[in-house]
């Protein structure tokens, strides 16, 4: 076979190693936007460097890049991406995860409880391995966790068993054509599923509940609910049934108790025993850059949120510590509004200070000023992270929190999300 491979990064890699033993003797050319390869090829594979789009490609099989948008590829063969021919081919039962913000934690909480138990699992897609990498290892009695973005979902014409699609808000609007690309993106997760397979969906967010409609699976559950998982008095309940106490749960804040009932969701089908659930989610510690304790400074706790990209998940930042607050905010556009997180900031009294930074500073502080909220700084974007962390420092008391939750990607003045927050960390050390 004539092979093309449509993009080189992660992805582009395992499709070589996973064609190349499917279809021993095939030739293989890239095709990529970068001039010349970032990764070392494997012998005798071509290269195509500089493509503007992936139209008028001869192959009979390309292979596409989830970045890669369905729009700017044509070929002579056939077209699919990783995500599809995984789960067209994979014997497990697959648990799908879709959203805005959550999937990974929410993927590692339902790994952590199947963990419990000693049921083999496997954590593929955005958080995990690739997923072709370890496809013929996967046994039918096993449980695959994906973690699914809408690029991953962009072009799929195949649904997983359990489809679990958290909070939906307006994100990636830099690459999707416009918010209802990005959804009809999100609804493949749904959309293919069958009569006996399950959707659970976020309540009270619409484009969560649209998705769940266009699931032709009977059972649909939603989340928090009193028919389903929900937290009372302190205590995770599955329906009527008492699970266990919140205190399990090893992270902070409202949104990560939803993601938890979302998890439950996911695996009480197949895993009814509150016990082990327990013991699962004592054991997680939460992912690097959600939310988590990069040191305290003269009695001033700093929290790294740098996973924050969208104004959704720097609201739920804010409303998980009920304490006096300094909020760093700013980044990269990722074409969203800032005018509901501006209204929650104004709202919320315990905002010291807000510190900005980024490309986006200036319309940040335009959201602000419209809502008529005046603590703020703009400190621009050539400010170094330790001269931010510093201003933090700076502008709180004994007490307080600092929170490293920019609501922007990091590409103005970072590598990305980690790299801005494993900077973070290292400011705040050197305090």
């Amino acid at each position: 076979m004539n092979i093309a491979i449509l993009g080189y990064g992660v992805e582009g890699e395992s499709v070589y190693k996973y064609y190349s033993a499917a279809h021993p003797g095939s030739t293989f050319t890239v095709y990529d936007n970068n001039p010349q390869p970032t990764k070392a090829l494997p012998e005798g594979v071509g290269f195509v460097g500089s493509v503007k789009d992936f139209k008028g490609i001869t192959a009979d099989l390309a292979v596409k890049s989830p970045s890669i948008p369905p729009w700017q590829v044509e070929t002579t063969g056939e077209l699919t991406t990783v995500t599809r021919e995984f789960l067209k081919r994979c014997p497990a039962p697959v648990i799908g995860v879709t959203g805005s913000k959550g999937k990974g934690t929410t993927c590692s909480l339902i790994k952590a409880m199947f963990d419990a138990t000693g049921k083999k699992t496997w954590l593929v897609g955005n958080i995990g391995v690739a997923a072709l990498d370890v496809l013929d290892q996967i046994a039918p009695n096993d449980f695959v966790i994906y973690e699914l973005s809408s690029f991953q979902l962009w072009d799929c014409d195949v649904s997983p068993h359990v489809a679990v699609v958290l909070g939906i808000e307006s994100e990636h609007l830099d690459v999707h054509k416009d918010f209802n690309d990005y959804l009809m993106a999100k609804a493949n997760i749904a959309k293919y599923q069958k009569s006996d397979d399950i959707i659970i969906y976020r309540d009270k967010n619409q484009y969560s509940e649209y998705i769940s409609k266009v699931s032709p699976a009977k059972t649909k559950i939603t989340y928090p609910s009193e028919s389903a998982a929900h937290v009372k008095d302190g205590m995770f309940y599955y329906g009527e049934s008492e699970l266990f106490s919140v205190a399990a749960l090893r992270l902070a804040g409202d949104h990560n108790r939803d993601n938890t009932c979302a998890a439950i969701s996911a695996v009480w089908p197949s895993l009814k025993d509150a016990f082990d659930m327990e013991r699962g989610l004592e054991t997680f510690e939460g992912l690097p850059h959600r939310l988590k304790l990069a040191g305290t400074v003269n009695d001033v706790r700093y929290f790294d949120d740098s996973i924050a990209t969208t104004p959704g998940s720097a609201i739920a930042a804010i409303a998980a510590f009920d304490v006096p607050k300094v909020l760093i905010l700013g980044g990269s556009s990722k074409g969203a509004s800032y005018d509901e997180l501006a209204q929650k900031i104004k709202a919320n009294e315990q905002i010291r200070r807000v510190l900005l930074i980024g490309a986006e500073a200036p319309k940040l502080e335009t959201a602000l000023k419209n809502v008529h909220f005046a603590r703020f700084t703009n400190l621009g974007p050539s400010v170094s992270m330790a001269d931010i962390v510093q201003s933090a420092s700076n502008a709180s008391e004994p007490g307080d929190i600092v929170i490293l939750s920019p609501a922007c990607a990091s590409f103005d003045m970072f590598t990305s999300y980690s790299d801005r927050g494993d900077q973070f960390i290292q400011a705040v050390q050197n305090l």
